[in-house]
């Protein structure tokens, strides 16, 4: 039986469909739709499209990333239409849907990134804006070049504790420390705006650094969000992404593992839940065209802590999308008073 959902008329008076009315259906059951929204199916058309990569055959340690879109769905349930930190109703304004998943070939890494892309492809065909959730880190490749056959060169954010610009791992070029250097080799990013967030951690040689230099990539590291602070780091990435179609890409190793246990790499001395949703708030205004985040591994989390944060930064995200390249031209920006939650009016 098809539980009731929220319906709601924005300001252009076309109605969305929203969650299941949790007043009504309790959040523990029915199917874990991301959010509780509805399916692709179940709209006429989708404005923002959730959808699950479950693919880690790319991944060097930790496997089991594979079952985090539906861990994601599951620490989703209970996530609320309201976004208080930016005075925004998402679910409202646009049409966002569960567009399932996307399959890959987990024994074909190349195969599985040229189905990526290609699903990838025909999701963002009618205007439709994605978030995925992986899977490793290898997705971020097919979707970058998802994005770009749409919106040419575009500027990446990437938090994640690791850069990702290596070359190869046993010889294979495709894995998920490799998507961002491949990105640069294929000429599907701008180099003069993109930019990693929260690394740390030992490295191969300082190669890697003069490598990760050479395709353009600035660093905010971890240490830099704690000495330097969320505003500041905001200010930085804004000016380094300017007004280009920006992708982001967020593995979950961002965070600390105290924060998110249940990832494939665990590094010590990354940054809080807290201090990665303030950072992303912060990016209100900018053109959002597409995002992913990634190395969700249910095996290794605790109390959905990891399943938790992911869900939290989705949500996030799809607020970014629904508030528009114009929304700071349309209302309060990042850090004028009455944008943040409880802030003075």
């Amino acid at each position: 039986m098809e539980p009731e959902r929220i319906v709601e008329t924005n300001s252009a008076g076309e109605q969305r469909v929203g969650p299941v009315n949790a007043a009504l259906t309790p959040r523990w059951a029915g199917p874990a739709t991301f959010a509780r929204l509805p399916r692709t199916d179940q709209v006429e058309h989708t404005d923002v499209a959730v959808v699950g990569v479950p693919f880690d055959s790319g991944v060097s340690y930790r496997s089991g990333a594979r079952f985090g879109p539906n861990h994601v769905r599951e620490s989703s349930r209970l996530l609320r239409p309201y976004n208080p930190a930016q005075n925004h109703s998402p679910f409202a304004n646009l049409q966002v849907a569960d567009a399932g998943d996307i399959v890959g070939n987990p024994f074909d890494i190349p195969e599985a990134i040229d189905s990526i892309e290609s699903a990838a492809k025909e999701l963002m065909g009618e205007s439709t804006k994605v978030v995925a959730i992986g899977g490793d880190h290898t997705i971020a490749l097919p979707l970058l070049r998802a994005a770009h056959s749409r919106h040419g060169k575009v500027a990446l954010l990437h938090f994640d504790a690791h850069l990702d610009t290596w070359d190869t791992y046993f010889g294979a070029e495709y894995t998920h420390g490799t998507p961002f250097r491949r990105a640069f080799e294929e000429g599907i990013i701008d180099t003069d705006a993109v930019m990693h967030v929260g690394t740390r951690g030992p490295l191969y040689g300082t190669q890697d650094l003069e490598d990760d230099a050479r395709f353009g990539f600035e660093i905010v590291s971890s240490a830099d969000v704690m000495r330097s602070g969320v505003d500041a780091v905001v200010a930085a990435l804004r000016e380094r992404v300017g007004d280009r179609p920006l992708y982001i890409s967020l593995d979950i190793d961002v965070l600390d593992p105290a924060h998110a246990p249940g990832t494939g790499t665990p590094e010590a001395g990354g940054i809080t839940s807290r201090e990665v949703l303030e950072i992303l708030r912060g990016l209100r205004g900018l053109d959002v065209v597409a995002c992913d985040v990634v190395e969700v591994s249910p095996a290794y989390d605790h109390a959905e802590l990891t399943g938790i944060a992911a869900a939290h930064v989705v949500y996030e995200l799809i607020s970014l999308i629904s508030l528009g390249a114009d929304a700071a031209a349309d209302g309060p920006a990042y850090g004028i008073s009455g944008t943040r939650y409880g802030a003075e009016k």
